[in-house]
């Protein structure tokens, strides 16, 4: 099989990204699974090599179109030496980290790259003129085609969301019905077609402690949740809940579905990081191109000091590549369907 190209943005020069994405390639047979194209300098990837102890050639090219398999390839985004300093947050290193994630998704949307993964930004150093996202998955949204949906998963275990990084006494109130409708109808076409699954079922949490306690804790459940849920199953959605979220992870009731989708960002990562942490991948599904990315931050506590774990970041990169397969295969079955019926028929001998 072809090897998949994946696109790897540097993320925040002054956190563990650039560490944990550096020592994913230590291990050359790595290569026999994909070709790593890095979005940075030759002359940055040499200082972190060089001060993690990492024993790696590495091919400069200018273009991703230009790299070649069997060599780890780095694009020359910037050609001047960015002061690193670990642990240290810096608009300096949120400029570089931007000027990487722009350089990969231009080559994404080009084709030059299959997939990409993206190392960890800090969110408030990236801010800018050129960049007013509250992180990747925004921004991603607003440059590929699509409904988004910040969907953190492992092979057993998928937490997607309905608000992600909005403050949380602002979700309630942006939980509308259009948004479960469309939150749920990514999360469905996500499942069937990057991970295979012919009809998903979904869990859905409440908003509110005990899903509103009939309206005693809250009315959105009643009011707004409990309405479009009832409306998806009567469209032969296999669409379930609210179900109160301080039972649902501890019972081990995720585990009779596909997926759940969560109310609000904490209400979702909480449960998936106890459960998953440093195995878990960010997924942003709903999307033309596929982009995956650690379950982790920047680490500043840690950064620099050579005590990163890889896993993570390794977990993403195989799941883009298995989720890019898997899309493929998908879109290779479905794209003609009068002609694979017709196929079958032929194959149980009609129509000759």
């Amino acid at each position: 099989m072809k090897k998949i190209k994946v696109g790897i943005s540097i993320g925040d020069l002054n956190g563990i990204g650039p560490e944990v994405a550096l020592k994913t390639f230590e291990d050359s047979r790595m290569l026999d699974f994909c070709t790593p194209v890095f979005f940075a300098s030759n002359k940055t990837i040499s200082f972190l090599t060089s001060h993690f102890g990492i024993s790696m050639k590495f091919h400069g090219i200018p273009e991703a179109s230009d790299a070649l398999e069997g060599k780890i390839n780095v694009v020359n985004v910037w050609k001047d030496s960015p002061d690193i300093q670990f642990g240290k947050p810096s608009k300096t290193a949120g400029n570089y980290a931007i000027k990487s994630l722009q350089a990969a998704v231009k080559a994404l949307k080009k084709g030059s790259i299959d997939i990409l993964v993206t190392a960890p930004i800090n969110k408030k150093t990236v801010q800018g003129a050129e960049f007013t996202f509250p992180g990747h998955t925004d921004y991603l949204a607003q440059e590929l085609e699509g409904k988004s949906l910040m969907f953190m998963v492992t092979d057993t275990l998928k937490i997607g969301l309905l608000t992600d990084h909005v403050p949380v006494g602002e979700a309630p109130s942006l939980i509308t019905r259009e948004l479960i409708f469309e939150k749920v109808k990514a999360m469905e076409d996500s499942l069937i077609r990057d991970f295979g699954i012919t009809k998903p079922k979904i869990a859905v949490l409440g908003i509110n402690p005990h899903s509103g306690d009939d309206g005693v804790i809250g009315k959105e459940d009643d009011t707004v949740l409990r309405p479009a849920l009832k409306k998806l199953s009567e469209a032969n959605h296999l669409v379930y809940g609210p179900y109160a979220a301080d039972t649902f992870f501890a019972s081990d009731n995720y585990l009779n579905f596909d997926a759940v989708l969560a109310a609000y960002h904490d209400q979702g990562l909480i449960p998936f990081k106890t459960l998953a942490f440093g195995k878990g991948v960010n997924f942003t599904a709903g999307l033309s191109r596929v982009r995956t990315s650690p379950d982790h931050g920047t680490a500043f506590d840690i950064a620099g000091e050579n005590k990163a774990n890889p896993d993570s970041f390794k977990e993403a990169l195989f799941m883009g590549i298995q989720i890019f397969r898997k899309r493929s295969e998908h879109h290779n079955l479905t794209r003609n369907p009068l002609k694979k019926q017709r196929l079958r028929r032929v194959g149980k001998g009609e129509d000759r």
